[in-house]
Order: C-alpha cells, then sequence, then structure tokens
C-alpha cells in the first residue's frame, strides 16, 4: 500500500465514490498483518518508498508463498523474493500466478518503466550474479539499467571507452571483486552518485570479499555509496531512495514556486 493509493483514497472518501465504511476496511490492516510467523510490514511503502520484499534464506516455502500473497492481496508496488530456492519458487509461483522468475529473485506487479538513466558496470564474468541481481531488482521497480560487464581494471581501456555512458548517467552501481578498484576508477569518471558493491569473487588474499570492501570504503574518489559483499539487492534499493528523495524535493519546488507565484 503504497503514499499514491493513500491519496487517491482519500480523493475518492472526499467525492462520494467510496463509502468511509469501504475506505476504513481496506486500510484495516495497516500498518502490519500478522501472519503467526511473520509480521508482513505494509506501512513500509508509506514510510520509505519501497515496499517490503521477501528474503528466502530461513524460510520454508509455504511461508514465502504465504508472505508473498499477503503483499500481492494489498494494492501497491512490486512485490519481491529474493534468493529464492528451486522449491521456494516454485511453490511461490504455483500459488501466486503472475509472477516471474529470474534466477534467484521472483518478481510480481513490476512497476511501470520511468525515466531515471541508471548504469551497473561488473568488473568482471565472475561479478555478474551480484549485478544480475540489483539489475533485476532496479527492473522490478521500472528502471531499466544500462550493462557494462567485464571492465575490470586490469584492461582499463575498457572502461575508459565507456566515459560517455558514465557521465550521461542519473546514477551508477560498480559491482567489483578482487581488490574492487573497479569502483574509484569510476567514482573519478562521473559526477553521478556511485553505488559500489564488493563481492566475494577473488583469490585467497580477497578475504572473501572483506578486501573489496575495505578498498571501496577507502576510496579515493569522494562520495561513493558501500554496500555489502555481494548485496546486488541493497545497491538497487540505495539507487531507488536516492531517486525518491530527489523526486521528493523537486515535487516540493515545484508547490513552493507555485505558491511564490
Amino acid at each position: 500500500m503504497d503514499e499514491a493509493f493513500v491519496r487517491q483514497l482519500m480523493a475518492n472518501v472526499r467525492d462520494g465514490t467510496v463509502t468511509a465504511d469501504d475506505a476504513v476496511r481496506q486500510l484495516r490492516r495497516l500498518p502490519f498483518a500478522d501472519l503467526g510467523f511473520a509480521r508482513v510490514d505494509h506501512h513500509r511503502s508509506l514510510r520509505q518508498g519501497l515496499a517490503e520484499v521477501v528474503y528466502g534464506p530461513g524460510k520454508t516455502p509455504d511461508q514465502c508463498a504465504a508472505i508473498v500473497r499477503e503483499l500481492l492481496d494489498q494494492p501497491g508496488g512490486p512485490v519481491l523474493l529474493t534468493r529464492a530456492s528451486d522449491e521456494q519458487a516454485a511453490t511461490s509461483l504455483g500459488l501466486n500466478p503472475g509472477g516471474e522468475r529470474y534466477d534467484a529473485t521472483l518478481v510480481w506487479r513490476p512497476a511501470t518503466p520511468r525515466p531515471e538513466r541508471v548504469v551497473l558496470a561488473a568488473a568482471g564474468t565472475a561479478d555478474l550474479p551480484v549485478a544480475d541481481e540489483c539489475g533485476v531488482v532496479l527492473a522490478a521497480h521500472g528502471l531499466a539499467p544500462q550493462r557494462l560487464n567485464d571492465v575490470g581494471v586490469a584492461g582499463l581501456h575498457r572502461i575508459l571507452g565507456e566515459v560517455d555512458v558514465l557521465a550521461s548517467a542519473d546514477a551508477v552501481v560498480v559491482v567489483a571483486g578482487m581488490e574492487g578498484a573497479l569502483a574509484s576508477v569510476v567514482g573519478g569518471l562521473t559526477a553521478a552518485p556511485v553505488v559500489a558493491v564488493p563481492t566475494s569473487a577473488g583469490y585467497g588474499s580477497s578475504l572473501e570479499g572483506v578486501t573489496p570492501l575495505l578498498a571501496m570504503l577507502s576510496s579515493c574518489a569522494a562520495g561513493v555509496t558501500v554496500v555489502g559483499v555481494d548485496n546486488g539487492f541493497g545497491a538497487a534499493c540505495a539507487v531507488l531512495r536516492l531517486f525518491k528523495s530527489r523526486g521528493r524535493a523537486a515535487s516540493e519546488a515545484e508547490m513552493t514556486g507555485a505558491t511564490d507565484g
């Protein structure tokens, strides 16, 4: 249940197309629904602009399917199940028709396309699963990221050949393992916000992602945002929060201008 739905509901009550009792019935499950094993947060999209997402690991297939059903029963934006096993995916799709599976991420009710330009750069082929997770989450929310695959710093000319693409972006996500240097390079080539994702790809001294994590946190490119190891989902959410904040600021500026006029 998102802000647009609540606003429309209030407008419908005001103009008489929806009764107060019907509105109360639709709002009754705010702020959460207690399923016994989970309290599904229907209020999250109103607070954060992003709905609750179902994280698969640790849940039974039936629990995953039930939470997805609860989210779908309420109007609003996309519904996602992430890091799902084959059994979780099969059960959730079987009990909730209309979803699509993209590897370990399932999406129901994807958002309509939006205009912001996101570049998603993966340093190496081994980083693609994490980049793919990020890309699916962005796509579920209406964004179509431009992919730059295998542009790591071991062949610096590969990313330098994409400078114009980076310069035109509204946000860039960099996914890199090994020593994680690609985030600093990209951060020095674009004015767009950069979200860096360290991955666990690499040899022994990469320490399963700790080395690129620390390198990205220590980046000489000022202002690079860093999420946790292998967290493509979190990187996508960081971009979505950024755009949400920009949209709110633009709306407030427009309203102020209209009032001043």
